[in-house]
Formats: C-alpha cells, sequence, structure tokens
C-alpha cells in the first residue's frame, strides 16, 4: 500500500496517466468521425500518405525511416497522425536559434584548425580528416597544449571533482542529465553552496526527464533560492509533443575556463559505488586543462541562453591567450557537443570516422548497443580489413527491454567478426572508444539510436595525447573481468527468446 501512495505522489504517474488519457480521447474521436464521415476518413489517409512520402524523403538513417512508413501504412487512418505527434522533428525555433549563433561563434576559431593542418602539411591524415569532420559538422576547433587526465572509475574522478570544485574562483558550470539526492550530490552541493558565499558564479542545468523520479517538483526553486542558479532543460509536460524526446544528455562541469571534465558519469550514488544498483557500476570520464575547455564553455551557455531566455556573453566567460601560458600538454584534442537542432550526428560520425580510419583495433564500451545498417556494415567493412573490433556491454543490464535489443544484435556481429564482451561484475555505463593506440574519444555518446539522432551530446576526441595509454590498460583490464560471448552460445538460446529479440530489433529505432 505505502508503494502505491509513492507512486501516486510522483510526477512521473500524472504525465504518464495525462499522456494516455490524451492517446486514448484522441484515439475515440479519429474511430468516430473516421467511421461516420467519408470525408474525414479521407483525409486522415492522404495525410498519412503525404507523411510516408515525407518519411522517405527526409535526411535520417535507412532503419527508421522503414520502420515509420510502415507503421503509418499499416494503420492509415492514424499513422500520419501518429508520425506528426512523436516521429517528425520539431525543434524550438529558440533552441535552432542558440545553436546557429554558437555555430557562428565557433567560426571565430578558423584561423587554429588551418594552422595545425598547415603544420602537418597532410602527412597526418587521421589528424587531417578529424579536424575536417569536427569542423564541417559544427565549427569545432582543435587544440593543441592541453593536459588530459582520464579517470577509469566514477570514484576517483569524483575525488578529483570535489578538489576543483573547491579551488573555483570566479565561475561553476555544471550540467547533467541524472541527479539524485544521495551522497555525491550532498557533497558537490555543499561545496557549491560554500562557493556562493565566496560570491562565485554558479550554474547548474540538469534535464527534467534524468531527474523526474528523484527530485522534488520545486527543487529547481530551492536551489535558485540559495544562490545556485538553476534551469530544469526541457520540462516534462503532459501534453503530446515530439520534442519532449529531446533530452539534455550531456555531462559537463567547466571550472573558471580552466578545467573541464565530461564522461558517462551522472550525480547519482551509484556512479561511485556507495550504492549498489546492478552490481558493480563501471564509469569513465576525463579531465582537460587548457583553452580547449572553452568549447565546453559555449556550449554550455548555448543551453543557458535558451533555457534562461536571456543573451548571456560567451566573451565574457572566455579567457585570455595568456592564461593558458603555462599549461602544456601532449598532442591535440577537439571538444565537440552534438545536437538534434542539425543533420549533423556527430556523435555517430565520430565514431564511424575512427571506425573508418582503424588499421589494428577498435574498441568501444557501450551501455546500450542499438545499431542502424550503416554502423553494422562499418563494422563488417572494419573487421573484413582486418581491424580487431571489440564492443563491451553490460553483463546485468539496467533497462531489460533495452537489454533484449542489445541481445539481439550479437549474433549478426558476431558472424561478421565482431567480438561482443559482457562486464562480468556488473553493469558498464562508460562510453569510451579507442582506435590504433593513439586516438581514443570519451563522452557521453552511446552506440544507439538515443544518442546518435535524438539527444544532446558532448565529448573530447583526442590523438596522442598522454592518457591514451591508461585508456588502452583500462580497456584491456575490462576484457579480462569480462566474458566472451560465442556464437554458440546465441545459437543456443531458446527460439522463443531468440524470435521476440528480433521483433525487438524491428522496433529499436523507437528506443
Amino acid at each position: 500500500m505505502r508503494r502505491i501512495f509513492k507512486l501516486l505522489k510522483q510526477k512521473a504517474f500524472y504525465i504518464v496517466a495525462s499522456l494516455l488519457i490524451q492517446v486514448i480521447c484522441l484515439g475515440v474521436i479519429v474511430t468516430y468521425f473516421s467511421t461516420r464521415f467519408t470525408f474525414f476518413y479521407v483525409i486522415m489517409v492522404i495525410l498519412s500518405i503525404i507523411m510516408a512520402i515525407h518519411v522517405i524523403n527526409r535526411d535520417s538513417d535507412s532503419s527508421s525511416k522503414l520502420l515509420w512508413v510502415a507503421l503509418i501504412l499499416a494503420v492509415p487512418i492514424f499513422g500520419g497522425l501518429i508520425y506528426l505527434l512523436f516521429g517528425n522533428r520539431k525543434i524550438p525555433k529558440a533552441l535552432m536559434a542558440q545553436d546557429r549563433q554558437a555555430y557562428s561563434d565557433y567560426k571565430k576559431y578558423a584561423m587554429q584548425n588551418i594552422q595545425t593542418l598547415e603544420q602537418t602539411n597532410g602527412e597526418d591524415h587521421i589528424l587531417d580528416r578529424m579536424i575536417s569532420l569536427a569542423w564541417s559538422n559544427g565549427y569545432f576547433p582543435v587544440y593543441e597544449n592541453c593536459k588530459t587526465k582520464y579517470f577509469d572509475t566514477g570514484e576517483i574522478m569524483f575525488e578529483s571533482i570535489k578538489k576543483d570544485l573547491k579551488e573555483a574562483k570566479n565561475y561553476i558550470f555544471f550540467e547533467t542529465f541524472i541527479l539524485d539526492q544521495g551522497h555525491m550530490w550532498d557533497t558537490i552541493l555543499n561545496i557549491l553552496l560554500q562557493k556562493v558565499e565566496e560570491g562565485v558564479d554558479v550554474r547548474l542545468i540538469y534535464d527534467d526527464f534524468g531527474t523526474i523520479t528523484h527530485l522534488e517538483k520545486d527543487y529547481e526553486k530551492y536551489l535558485n533560492e540559495r544562490g545556485i542558479k538553476t534551469y530544469t532543460f526541457n520540462k516534462i509536460r503532459p501534453q503530446l509533443a515530439v520534442q519532449m524526446n529531446n533530452r539534455d544528455h550531456r555531462k559537463m562541469i567547466i571550472i573558471d575556463g580552466l578545467k573541464a571534465y565530461t564522461g558517462g558519469i551522472n550525480i547519482a550514488d551509484e556512479y561511485i559505488n556507495t550504492k549498489e544498483r546492478f552490481g558493480y557500476w563501471k564509469d569513465m570520464g576525463i579531465r582537460i586543462e587548457g583553452k580547449g575547455v572553452e568549447m565546453f564553455t559555449i556550449a554550455f551557455l548555448q543551453i543557458w541562453n535558451y533555457q534562461s531566455n536571456e543573451n548571456t556573453q560567451y566573451d565574457s566567460f572566455l579567457l585570455p591567450e595568456k592564461d593558458y601560458e603555462k599549461i602544456k600538454g601532449q598532442g591535440y584534442i577537439i571538444p565537440f557537443s552534438d545536437s538534434p537542432t542539425d543533420d549533423n550526428n556527430t556523435g555517430k560520425n565520430m565514431h564511424l570516422n575512427m571506425l573508418n580510419m582503424a588499421n589494428d583495433l577498435f574498441w568501444i564500451t557501450t551501455p546500450y548497443l542499438i545499431l542502424d545498417t550503416e554502423m553494422v556494415n562499418a563494422l563488417t567493412l572494419a573487421v573484413n580489413n582486418g581491424v580487431d573490433v571489440r564492443i563491451v556491454v553490460p553483463g546485468i543490464p539496467d533497462k531489460k527491454l533495452v537489454y533484449e535489443v542489445t541481445k539481439s544484435n550479437y549474433e549478426l556481429l558476431i558472424k561478421k567478426g565482431v567480438k561482443i564482451y559482457e562486464y562480468t561484475p556488473g553493469f558498464i555505463h562508460g562510453k569510451v572508444c579507442l582506435s590504433d593506440q593513439e586516438s581514443a574519444l570519451v563522452g557521453t555518446v552511446n552506440m544507439d539510436f538515443r544518442s546518435y539522432y535524438i539527444n544532446y551530446e558532448c565529448g573530447i576526441w583526442l590523438y596522442k595525447t598522454s592518457c591514451i595509454p591508461n585508456i588502452k590498460h583500462d580497456l584491456e583490464q575490462i576484457f579480462e573481468q569480462s566474458h566472451l560471448v560465442t556464437l554458440k552460445e546465441c545459437q543456443e538460446t531458446n527460439p522463443i527468446v531468440r524470435n521476440f529479440r528480433n521483433i525487438l530489433r524491428i522496433f529499436s529505432p523507437l528506443m
């Protein structure tokens, strides 16, 4: 009984109930008018045909296009309407304007990309191609002389975050998908409140969907009243709107424009294993120090300006060149963000580029494995070219239905020569990719449809940096702790389960 009362108090319950009522009412109304008025029936069928043609011609992955066309034509009375409500990409104009402004501001860094390309004289094709990709996908510049530090657990990264937060002098920008009350957040909150008292500008953005079952309704107000400037991203409302599906999956912490963190780690106790969920929670992240931090500053303020409906000037938080002169690091980095407001699919393209340029190995960890045909073909081509392709997924899932979709890809990929590992100790949430022991990507991008096409994401591509050997060592340790899935295991799975997984894979673009 207590669980029922607790459920009834949650915001999520009322939103889901409201949406169900709206869907039922809409279905009843459409059915009623379609069965009684021929012209209404014809209009709905024409709408579905128009929507099917629109889907076929839109610039997106073939898997989702075929699925939507099939759904629309299978139920012609409702199909077009369903696509308008849930399938069409509809982004708020204000956010698109902020994206365009951010891209315009990125352009001023064009000279440093050109200078780097001139320095390599076209001899380093990997660096040249990644610079070109990052620039064409959103004007993201390349940086030298940035210090990098890789964290192979959330626990170690948390200790570093606490230390840097305590040393903040001017501002702290904090963006996260999940924020849950507990030891981790309580510790950070106390530091942030102390920093507010010291006059530090503290700003926080958290995603409403990621916190909907964790925080009280007025928590944003509670933080603002204590001096932490806070906004909830894309608030969930009980209305049928496609943009509710676009979530802020980014995780970034920016301190004084000098240091920045990103990776898979959200603000919840399971990420630092003070609370056990799904066995041992394995997560990874990275810290950069140097001029490359400014890209995270701009990315944060881009969303901040949209949420606050104000125009905070980027230049007020960007540091002059002299402030970075003492920072010396190895290699190159490209910090980037990804947004559903454009068709660039930067996160996916970063993965594809690293995969296509790999000569020896391509290793990647992801909590969810939901692939389209393009990615499967790229993985297959890499294996055929002699590349050691390995993918690590959780041994214990957090979302059972999505995990079944992940498993549905095993047999297909293993037959192609891809090695699939299940992380035996528990749930691996880190999103780390390594190519040829010299380039890596650490960030928030999963190998799934949501990260590639729907969510806001971010990450850092690293090339010949000092942390690359640490990333390789961590991945090797992960393989030792993981189970290599065999084709025999897949084929011996209960036929009913196998067919169920195959059916789920058809609908994977909607997950």
